[in-house]
């Protein structure tokens, strides 16, 4: 499938904020349910309105530090982007 290629940097980036012990465990898990959702749904565009969804409660998470904040948001605009993408296709 082209998307799940588009999303593999999405993917790996959710990841690396995963593994990051400075993350709270709570964000952790959403996080874990976003990647989940664009790994495993068969619509891609429902898996990435499910991950935006998920991720945009995670960045108003107060105790999110800053640098995962800041990650956090690129991968929203980046999911949004290829969410309108594939819309347009």
């Amino acid at each position: 499938m082209v998307v799940s290629k588009k999303l593999k940097p999405v993917t790996d980036a959710l990841e690396s904020l995963i593994g990051d012990a400075s993350v709270p465990r709570n964000v952790r898990t959403s996080l874990s349910n976003a990647k989940a959702k664009l790994t495993d749904s068969v619509d891609p565009v429902a898996g990435m309105s499910s991950a935006i969804y998920d991720l945009d409660s995670v960045s108003n998470d107060i105790n999110l530090p800053m640098h995962a904040r800041t990650l956090v948001w690129n991968l929203l605009s980046e999911l949004e982007r290829l969410k309108e993408e594939e819309i347009g296709n």
